[in-house]
Formats: structure tokens, sequence, C-alpha cells
């Protein structure tokens, strides 16, 4: 049978006796609630689109359907200028092929020049010209090429964190918990950076403590 405690009762127990719940300060409230959303906002690229967003969810005037078709468009702009980079250095790897081509056709014209030399010597013009050509494919298939993927699987890792905001904001806006509204997100991210959810439980657990 569950009875309601006076206050002198509730003091007599011991710390661990009952469970307690811990209410925030009613004076600084707002102002704590406020320095963690502009914490949230700070620091980098995808803090600032979230700070933008819930600005919007806090005005009003735009509803789910509007918000989710703003972050679309923000979402492929980013994705558009992040692969200008990376299309530019694909670019250059398709090129040092040909690069090495011209090395070895310039090397071949100075061998045919020097033809009335020994044979000996000959071989080593040759040698010189087919070098253009092995550095040409090295540099497009072993150093260029591997960067310009590394770049566009940063981008798409980049693109994946948007997307989970995207989610996350989406859910809360739409009347779902905290805790489900993360959940959503948590979905989203890949499987090998994706948490589990007795760990994401645990880092609110922790988040709210501090």
């Amino acid at each position: 049978m569950r009875r309601i405690l006076d206050p002198a009762q509730i003091e007599a127990f011991g710390q661990r006796a009952i469970p307690r719940i811990r209410l925030p300060d009613r004076a600084n409230l707002f102002a704590l609630r406020g320095q963690r959303l502009r914490e949230l906002g700070e620091g980098r690229a995808a803090g600032h689109a979230i700070a933008d967003y819930l600005r919007l969810m806090v005005s009003g005037n735009m509803d789910a359907f509007q918000i989710e078709n703003l972050m679309d468009n923000e979402i492929e702009t980013h994705h558009q200028e992040g692969h200008v980079p990376v299309h530019c250095i694909a670019k250059l790897g398709d090129g040092l092929p040909a690069f090495g081509i011209v090395a070895a056709v310039m090397g071949v014209v100075h061998t045919m020049e020097s033809v009335g030399i020994p044979p000996s010597e000959l071989g080593m013009l040759i040698a010189h010209a087919l070098v253009g050509t092995f550095l040409g494919i090295l540099l497009a298939y072993g150093f260029v090429g591997p960067l310009a993927s590394l770049l566009e699987q940063k981008l798409e890792e980049e693109t994946k964190m948007y997307q989970c905001v995207k989610v996350t904001l989406l859910a809360s806006l739409n009347g779902y918990a905290p805790a489900l509204a993360v959940e959503f997100g948590r979905k989203v991210l890949y499987s090998t950076e994706r948490p589990s959810f007795s760990e994401l439980e645990e880092h609110i657990k922790k988040s709210k403590s501090k």
C-alpha cells in the first residue's frame, strides 16, 4: 500500500532508502537550457545548422514538411559543394597517365635523335623514356586516385551526419519524446559508427548528470 509521506518522514529515511527526484533550480533553469543550446550550436558546421533549425522550430512559422524540404535542400547543396574538390582531384588523377605517355613520347623522340650511339647507351635512353609512363601511372592510381576516393568517403560520412541531425530534429518536431527522437537518428548512422542502444542510453544519462 502506498502512502504520501510528510517532509519530516522523508528526511528520516536514509539517502538510499527511497528513490529521490532532483528538481532543477527554478532561478536559473532557462539560463542553463539556453547555455546548452548555445553550446550545441557552436564549434562546427553541423552545430550551426542545428542552431538555425532550432530557431526555426521555436518560431513556429514553419511546419514539419517545410522544414524537411529546407533540410533536404541544404544537404543537397552541401553535397554538391563537397564534390567540387573531389571532382577536381579525380580529374587530375585521370590526366596523369596521359602525362606519363607524353613524357614517354618525348623520351622516345630524344632517343631517335641519338640512334647512332652504342646499344648500351641507347637502352639507357629508352629506359629513361619509360620512366615517365611509370611515374604517371604510379601517381594516378597509387596516390591521386586513392586520395580522391578518401575525400569522397569523408564527404559521404559528413552528409550522413547531416541526415542524422535531420531525422532527429524532425522526429522531435513531430512530437516524439527526446529519447525516441535520438533513437530515430541513431538508426540513420552507418553500422560501423552506430552506437548500440545501451551505449546511447548510457551516454544520455551521463549528459543529463552534468
